[in-house]
């Protein structure tokens, strides 16, 4: 079976698709098992069934949405970025913080072993 976000990636502008690409690698550097599929039209990562994860590529920057509780517990950290509740925007023109997606991914997954 294709993988739906793989789907998704191919859709993206070319530009950007490098970038999602790699945002997938960090997240299942975390946890490969993660089930991959697309949830909101957009790539999410699950496990057991809860969501840990989403992402988009939108206009002017990357949508990255890792729960509110993430955001909530990442929020000195977030402070150069535009969040709201439930999502970050990363802007294209802004280099990745991978430590942060990692961060956001360990934080969700721990939160499932309560």
């Amino acid at each position: 079976m294709e993988n739906l976000i793989d789907g998704y990636i191919d859709k993206a502008p070319l530009d950007v698709q490098g970038l999602l690409k790699r945002v997938r690698e960090v997240v299942l550097e975390i946890d490969p098992e993660l089930s991959q599929t697309l949830s909101y039209q957009m790539p999410a990562f699950k496990k057991n069934g809860k969501a840990i994860f989403y992402f988009a590529a939108q206009k002017n920057h990357l949508g990255i949405y890792p729960t509110p509780a993430a955001i909530e517990h990442f929020k000195a950290r977030l402070k150069g970025y535009k969040t709201s509740k439930g999502a970050i925007q990363i802007p294209y023109t802004m280099p990745l913080d991978e430590n942060l997606i990692r961060d956001l991914v360990r934080f969700n997954l721990s939160r499932l072993k309560g």
